[in-house]
């Protein structure tokens, strides 16, 4: 072979393994740290190397996301609302090695939040209506534990209402001064007909009309990344499908259980719902 050939192949070779290391090291925005019950910790895991296996991490036997920014792996982790404070370990896997990670989960007090619902139907359930909810909640949750392989997830999350943001996540809640579950999502405050779009580019999971939740549909980001968009009056995709960042999902409305129209919305990472506000720019903070 004419050695400017070689040396040509040994460059095309090269470039080839660069290109495709791109997607790994072109990734966008890390949510924001926050290492609290109902956060997200980003532990780094080392540098991204074309030689090295993309690191596999476990909280207990829950995967975690793992992706790559500015050359180095993360681990994306979401805190569970009942975590205890106090330090905590992740199982890592790079090739044949496996090795611990620590992490600390700080305490935080959330504020109350108290709700007047006239129809007391949804606090003061029937056999019926709480057998109904009982067996709902358990589908969420195997939902909310789904886990598709993909290449990268953009967790770069866009609002997907225009409105303001009115309930924060982690809020104690008390309806008709009965204590019930922390608010697991963030409330977009609009009227009922307004647009509902995807945070990310994903796939629809599911859609359900459910008891306290309305009528709801689940995007699957992959990695273990889902959103959930509660209480729409209109659904507008159907369960397989594949939708852009941006694209419509139905429209906001009142179903369910609540006080007036407006957007629920949940972002769950690794089986827990955590803070969404942690996912998008400062610009969307209203």
């Amino acid at each position: 072979m004419h050695p400017l050939t070689a040396t040509a192949l040994r460059i095309c070779f090269r470039f080839s393994l660069f290109v495709l290391a791109l997607p790994l090291l072109a990734h966008a925005r890390l949510p924001e740290a926050a290492n609290v019950p109902g956060g997200v910790a980003i532990v780094p895991l080392g540098s991204v190397s074309t030689e090295a296996d993309k690191p596999q991490t476990w909280l207990g036997d829950q995967p975690i996301l793992v992706t790559s920014d500015n050359g180095q792996w993360y681990a994306v982790v979401g805190i569970p609302l009942d975590m205890t404070p106090g330090s905590h370990e992740l199982s890592v896997k790079i090739g044949d090695e496996t090795k611990a990670e620590t992490f600390v989960v700080n305490p935080k007090d959330y504020p109350e939040q108290r709700i007047t619902l006239k129809d007391t139907s949804k606090i003061e359930l029937s056999a019926t209506d709480l057998a109904r909810a009982q067996r709902e909640i358990a589908d969420i949750r195997a939902l909310e534990h789904h886990w598709r392989v993909t290449q990268d997830t953009d967790l770069a999350l866009i609002v997907p209402a225009q409105g303001r943001l009115a309930s924060r996540f982690g809020l104690r809640r008390f309806f008709n001064d009965e204590p019930r579950s922390p608010h697991a999502g963030l409330d977009v405050a609009v009227a009922s007909g307004t647009p509902v779009k995807s945070s990310a580019q994903g796939k629809v999971l599911a859609v359900g009309d459910y008891f306290f939740n309305g009528k709801t549909v689940f995007v699957d980001h992959g990695n273990g990344l889902i959103t959930m968009y509660c209480h729409l009056e209109r659904i507008d995709v159907q369960t397989g499908e594949t939708v852009n960042k941006g694209q419509r999902l139905g429209l906001s409305g009142q179903t369910g259980r609540a006080s007036g129209p407006h957007l629920h919305w949940s972002v769950v990472l690794n089986g827990t719902m955590v803070d969404p506000e942690l996912f998008i720019s400062a610009e969307q903070h209203q």
